[in-house]
């Protein structure tokens, strides 16, 4: 006799012997991934802090600030995602941290609000402190002067009051990039010369010109070139109407030395006087030896190269690369700070009280030097001549940094 099951009776003893299987391991669980520490400077600190703590974060035009950035982003896009910003200020964090928000900035529609909105959808903000290394004690507000793109009367050859050459890089001046033989010193430039097979250092402000190192390529009044190497490049304006720029093509490698800070050491001018006019005064009383002596003073010589100025309403290049935007643009000093960083400044400026606004660090200067040490730029002509001649003022910063800079930032720092 055969024996017969019923299917549903076979399913159902199969269910009951694949329950009292054991299942696959499970894996087990996972700790969240800690978010890196990143090295901080021993000259800064930081603070974050909400969007209604900036003063006048709703009422200022944004636009001219985001145009800036969005300049600084182009020159971003030609770099590796892990490049850092500056590998001098790692804080700042890696070229990748920065896509978003410059995708962010590229498709913000105009208008005041659609700016903030893009910003703050971005970005979180960070008040930098100064530590000072050795004593510890923390500053809220650091040295902000001004520079501007001057207008410079120029002639072809030597005549007149017209007696002192601007010169192009000589061929012989040698530029380091210290980086490219150790990665620790990325970011850092020496200048020099080749004797006998040794780089030495560069010839200073007089043997340069004995020496008539470095093509002439226009002749200015002394003091009119003195200032413009100060500021870095200008807009020459020669005889029949032609203008072009001066950009700056390089320097001398020698420390730069303020004519200004001189004049006050010797007594011949009080501090509040040591401006660009006060300066210009005590030299147009004196005459050209007096004036030519004082020049020697400061060893720093600066070179230029003439560009076509196709695009007059834009800045000179920073050294940063990139076009640089009237009272948007400050230069900073990179051994602290990284260029293309939105910076929230508030400080009382000449002829602007109590002025807050948003600028991108994109360049850098000889006397720019230290944690929150900025140089605005105020643009060029009459207005901005007259405003960054007289720019001393203490500045607060507010950095906006993408969210996951931020993170790494305060990974060590315990909740609240």
């Amino acid at each position: 006799m055969s024996r017969r099951f019923d299917c549903p009776v076979l399913i159902g003893a199969a269910l009951l012997l694949a329950s009292c299987q054991p299942g696959p391991p499970q894996p087990e669980p996972q700790p969240e991934p800690e978010t890196p520490v990143v090295e901080r400077p021993e000259t800064l600190d930081f603070q974050p802090v909400l969007w209604d703590g900036l003063a006048g974060w709703t009422a200022r035009d944004l636009e001219p600030a985001l145009q800036a950035f969005r300049r600084s982003c182009d020159r971003l896009g030609r770099r590796a995602d892990g490049d850092w910003l500056n590998p001098q200020a790692p804080w700042a964090g890696r070229v990748e941290d920065w896509r978003g928000a410059c995708a962010a900035a590229a498709m913000t529609q105009p208008g005041a609000a659609s700016a903030r909105a893009s910003l703050e959808a971005v970005f979180t903000p960070v008040r930098l402190l100064s530590r000072d290394a050795e004593t510890g004690d923390v500053r809220e507000q650091g040295l902000l002067t001004g520079y501007y793109e001057p207008y410079v009367d120029v002639r072809r050859s030597r005549q007149g009051a017209f007696t002192q050459p601007l010169r192009r890089r000589p061929d012989d001046l040698v530029t380091v990039d210290l980086g490219r033989f150790d990665e620790s010193l990325a970011g850092r430039r020496i200048v020099g010369e080749v004797e006998d097979g040794e780089l030495v250092l560069y010839k200073d402000r007089a043997e340069i010109e004995t020496s008539d190192a470095g093509e002439v390529f226009a002749w200015g009044r002394p003091v009119d070139v003195f200032f413009l190497q100060i500021q870095g490049s200008g807009r020459l304006v020669f005889a029949d109407g032609h203008e072009e720029r001066a950009a700056f093509a390089a320097h001398n490698g020698l420390p730069y030395r303020s004519i200004g800070r001189e004049l006050v050491q010797r007594g011949e001018l009080e501090a509040h006087a040591a401006s660009k006019q006060g300066i210009e005064a005590w030299l147009s009383a004196r005459g050209p030896e007096a004036t030519a002596e004082l020049f020697g003073v400061n060893p720093r010589y600066v070179f230029f190269a003439s560009e076509r100025l196709d695009d007059p309403s834009l800045g000179p290049r920073g050294a940063s690369g990139v076009a640089l935007t009237p009272m948007a643009s400050i230069a900073v000093d990179t051994r602290v700070m990284a260029h293309g960083v939105p910076v929230w400044l508030s400080a009382d400026l000449p002829e602007l009280e109590n002025w807050t606004g948003l600028v991108i660090s994109q360049d850098s200067g000889g006397a720019i030097n230290g944690p929150l040490r900025g140089d605005f730029f105020w643009g060029w002509g009459e207005t901005a001549e007259r405003r960054a001649g007289t720019t001393r003022a203490q500045a607060g910063w507010v950095v906006l940094l993408p969210h996951t800079v931020v993170a790494r930032l305060f990974a060590d720092t315990e909740p609240a």
